[in-house]
């Protein structure tokens, strides 16, 4: 049965919130939204690390060399901080959300186990590639690089699978509200698995491309137009910008396939409050008991997009049982986010076609266009808030589901215990490694500017021994 059709099979649930739903939510939210930043540096940063130590050892480019060096250090700074967000995370499933894992641990449990190996694999060679630098010979530590960035995926997809499945749940008997039959493989590659898994993959390259570009445009803004800032530029934006229109593509797909199955949430994301056809498509807006009001329409559009006719019909809010339909708030936040995740989409997307004329007209004047490079900067930030906006219009789309039509948020979470002095605590926790990473990152790059070409020793991993050099700078 699809959820659509469990959804209509449900009768209308009253329930008072727990007191204890709030904090639970909240630090969630914050520590989801803190971990997601790291993903794609993870995904993504080390497939462009390959890319600069390929043409680095291909071409003889001492330049892409020192760039390929220099970003994997950067990544295991920023591995170190995504294993210990990662742990909270996991911690505070069993923690805050008892009745998730007890009930439906065997099944939303498989995905992460997966995810631990790819972890562990990921961490091994980390270690190998950023010790191998000047220790091993040139295309084998080459290929120690390899893992790092498939073992990224692979833990990307992990993660995915489980999301996915909280969104559309497969692979299991349940009887009597417990899970008595678990199907792996249906459980990993659930219906939503693939599209959300490629959104989220392309996504990694997007972000991670366009936070590297932007700080090298940043340093070609304060004057630094060497060769060096110039590939690292490069290598970050095009790629990115290759990925956006393929992800533009991707996510219209996605949310077409979430008209299909998860009505609540399209609803949610076009703030549709009773159903039809010829539905417009509302640019901002709240919804206010049960009314649109302050947006922008455009006629037929919803449904034109929704099925390819302006006829389509759109189910809104009123046909969702009452005691499961999102509130006007939780649509509200769903749909502001679906339009900024839009909107900054097609914005990076102008800023990559700008790029493109300029790389094809002038190609010579493109490191000293300073409103581009402007442009540039402000799209790792953009990018960023993108990915930020994404997510919250599937975490908060889900509401007031924890697993779609099997287990309501307030019947998972915990109800002993004040949860706010522990997310005080890991609020503290977040930002102490966030401050500290940054700190961390800006100290390497300080030290970088002023080194130069310089030999140093390698910074992370056993120093080399007395009078042996290093070639170009660690």
């Amino acid at each position: 049965m699809t959820t659509a059709g469990a959804l209509a099979h449900l009768p209308a649930l009253a329930a008072a919130d727990p007191a204890q739903l709030l904090p639970a939510r909240e630090q969630m939210a914050f520590t989801l939204g803190f971990h997601i930043i790291l993903v794609p540096f993870g995904v993504a940063l080390t497939t462009l690390m390959l890319i600069a130590h390929w043409r680095g050892l291909r071409k003889g480019d001492a330049e892409a060399l020192l760039l390929a060096r220099r970003w994997s250090k950067v990544a295991a700074v920023l591995f170190a901080v995504g294993a210990i967000t990662g742990t909270v995370l996991s911690f505070e499933l069993g923690i805050l959300w008892p009745r998730l894992m007890g009930d439906y641990g065997s099944a939303f449990g498989f995905p992460f186990a997966i995810e631990g190996l790819f972890f562990f694999l990921e961490a091994i060679f980390v270690a190998l590639y950023i010790y191998g630098w000047d220790r091993m010979p040139p295309w084998a530590h080459f290929w120690t690089g390899v893992p790092v960035s498939l073992a990224g995926v692979g833990g990307t997809a992990s993660v995915v699978a489980a999301n996915a499945w909280m969104n559309q749940p497969g692979g299991i008997t349940v009887e009597h509200g417990k899970v008595v039959a678990v199907r792996p493989a249906e459980v990993f590659f659930n219906d939503a698995f693939w599209l959300e898994f490629l959104h989220m993959l392309i996504a990694a390259y997007i972000i991670a491309g366009f936070v590297v570009g932007g700080v090298y445009a940043v340093g070609m803004l304060r004057g630094r137009r060497d060769r060096y800032h110039r590939v690292g530029f490069l290598t970050g934006f095009v790629t990115a910008a290759c990925a956006l229109p393929v992800q533009i593509l991707v996510g219209d797909t996605i949310a077409r396939q979430v008209f299909d199955d998860e009505p609540a949430k399209f609803a949610a994301i076009e703030l549709l409050p009773d159903t039809g056809s010829h539905v417009p498509e509302t640019l901002g807006g709240v919804l206010v008991d049960g009314e649109v009001r302050y947006g922008i329409k455009i006629p037929d559009m919803a449904s034109l997009l929704a099925g390819f006719k302006p006829s389509t019909t759109i189910k809104g809010l009123e046909a969702v049982p009452a005691g499961v339909r999102p509130t006007d708030a939780q649509a509200n936040i769903v749909h502001w986010a679906f339009d900024i995740m839009v909107g900054t989409s097609f914005l990076m997307l102008a800023v990559a076609l700008w790029f493109a004329w300029l790389w094809w007209r002038r190609r010579h004047t493109l490191a000293t266009d300073r409103w581009f490079l402007r442009s540039a900067a402000v799209c790792g930030i953009v990018a960023i808030l993108c990915l930020e906006s994404g997510w919250v219009v599937t975490e908060v789309g889900r509401q007031p589901w924890i697993v779609v039509g099997h287990l309501l948020t307030r019947d998972a979470v915990a109800t002993r215990g004040d949860l706010w002095p522990f997310f005080g605590a890991v609020l503290l926790l977040y930002l102490a490694v966030g401050a500290a990473a940054l700190w961390v990152l800006r100290s390497m790059t300080r030290r970088w500017r002023q080194q130069g070409d310089e030999a140093v020793s390698v910074p992370y991993g056993p120093e080399r021994p007395a009078g042996t050099t290093t070639g170009k700078a660690s």
